[in-house]
């Protein structure tokens, strides 16, 4: 179709915005179709009466909304159909700081390739709002299988299950192995969002002491011994949020332990697909005590709501899949087709190493504007757990940040037992730039009464 020309374009626009625009409409509503080609530059700019540059970057712009593609010496062409044609600012403009969130991704290659996976989800659209298996398809479980294979877990599928986030996972889990009044074992400064899981199904949560390795073995064994608990909950790989690892040895000694007792394990490995090499899951160790979540919150997106669960038995799977459908239903058959899609052409794997190396780098600016403060961090890790100075409070630091967009959160939150320490930690990931983040980091030096560094 060398004749397209756009109808009526969108006042108070740009120019070649405008036209973009009329090319996503077109798409649509119809007028154009996957494979057509569009005038030559020259030909549209004459037919509009306006500069070949106009032009050229209109093309320019749907091109990066992946709405065309173009060849040289044969033209541009249309791509396909199209949902939607810009961001929707209230779709865009929230995000909550006090989340631990991965580094949101930038790439326009990478951005696209995201999209494009929508296109096979629309595809199947009608049938992917059915009611579906609570546990995901068989195509679905391959899928997790296949990723999760990147931590060296290779379960049958009877064992594999798409979950509902991590969250769901872990208050379905609950479900199944505690009773309310029950003593659940976890790290003496742990992730919140499983102590608010814990506290809705009334267990008592007992710290086990850390040091910087983790959980002190010893102390794991004192305290089970103690409390005859039911379950014991790990997040191994930087640790959330004091940024620990815990090393192959210290793994291998907590799992002897965890076989002795026949003590079950909740392993939380939110973050275990983002460092280059991290040690092997606790699950490979005790795999019939362990139920290994696999959440893609940190190494995707939050937004998926998905967790590749892995039951210790396939009978364990089947408990899973009544609970998950007593308390979710299912995970969401939108996210998972596109999850799987992702997996299936390596956009997910584009993901996580997007997020790996910005992590990386945004380290490398915390190290550098911080270095007059005390604190704890990782390579990958997607914050830092700050020792505040002597005589300088959580709370007075947080209420001077508070208009700043940078997720800070006292240690309140993470300490299981006991008073809290004069810590925070400072998330450095989510909807934010290098260069912001720089000047948020800047201003929490000085909230903390220490000379920014000024780079």
């Amino acid at each position: 179709m060398t004749d397209w020309i756009p109808g009526t374009l969108e006042r108070g626009a740009p120019r070649y915005i405008a036209i973009a625009d009329a090319i996503a409409r077109d798409i649509r509503d119809g007028r154009l179709s996957d494979g057509m080609r569009l005038p030559p530059q020259r030909q549209l700019a004459e037919a509009l009466g306006i500069d070949f540059t106009t032009v050229s970057r209109a093309y320019a712009e749907a091109r990066a909304r992946g709405h065309v593609e173009g060849h040289v010496g044969r033209g541009t062409f249309v791509r396909g159909s199209v949902v939607s044609t810009r961001p929707d600012p209230a779709r865009t403009g929230e995000a909550d700081f006090s989340m631990n969130m991965p580094p949101e991704p930038a790439d326009p290659a990478l951005c696209r390739r995201m999209q494009e996976g929508l296109g096979y989800v629309s595809a199947n659209l009608v049938a992917l709002l059915r009611y579906q298996a609570p546990l995901g398809s068989d195509r679905d479980k391959a899928a997790a299988s296949s990723w999760l294979s990147m931590r060296g877990m290779v379960p049958s599928l009877e064992r594999v299950a798409v979950t509902p986030g991590a969250h769901a996972t872990m208050a379905a889990i609950l479900s199944i192995v505690t009773r309310p009044g029950d003593t659940v074992l976890c790290e003496a400064v742990t992730y919140p969002g499983f102590r608010n899981v814990a506290g809705r199904f009334g267990l008592r949560l007992v710290g086990i002491e850390m040091d910087d390795c983790g959980i002190v073995p010893e102390a794991l064994e004192a305290e089970i011994r103690a409390h005859g608990p039911k379950a014991l909950y790990l997040n191994p790989t930087l640790q959330n949020p004091t940024t620990l690892t815990m090393p192959p040895a210290r793994r291998e000694a907590v799992a002897e332990i965890l076989l002795r007792h026949g003590l079950r394990l909740i392993e939380d490995d939110a973050y275990g697909f983002i460092p280059v090499k991290a040690p092997a899951p606790i699950a490979l160790a005790a795999p019939e005590l362990t139920w290994h979540i696999g959440g893609l919150a940190k190494c995707i997106g939050a937004g998926l709501r998905l967790a590749f669960t892995i039951a210790p038995t396939p009978d364990c799977a089947h408990r899973l899949f009544q609970a998950i459908r007593a308390l979710s239903v299912m995970p969401s058959p939108l996210s998972m087709a596109l999850t799987t899609q992702w997996i299936e052409d390596g956009t997910a794997d584009g993901i996580r190493r997007f997020i790996r190396a910005e992590s990386a780098a945004r380290q490398d600016i915390a190290a550098e504007v911080l270095s007059a403060l005390r604190f704890r961090a990782a390579d990958h890790a997607f914050n830092l757990w700050l020792d505040l100075p002597e005589g300088v409070s959580r709370a007075e630091v947080v209420a001077r940040m508070t208009r700043r967009p940078l997720g800070l959160m006292p240690s309140d939150t993470f300490t299981v037992e006991g008073p809290p320490a004069e810590r925070l930690r400072v998330c450095l990931g989510g909807p934010i730039g290098r260069e912001a983040l720089r000047e948020n980091l800047r201003h929490l030096v000085n909230a903390c009464g220490a000379p920014a560094f000024i780079g």
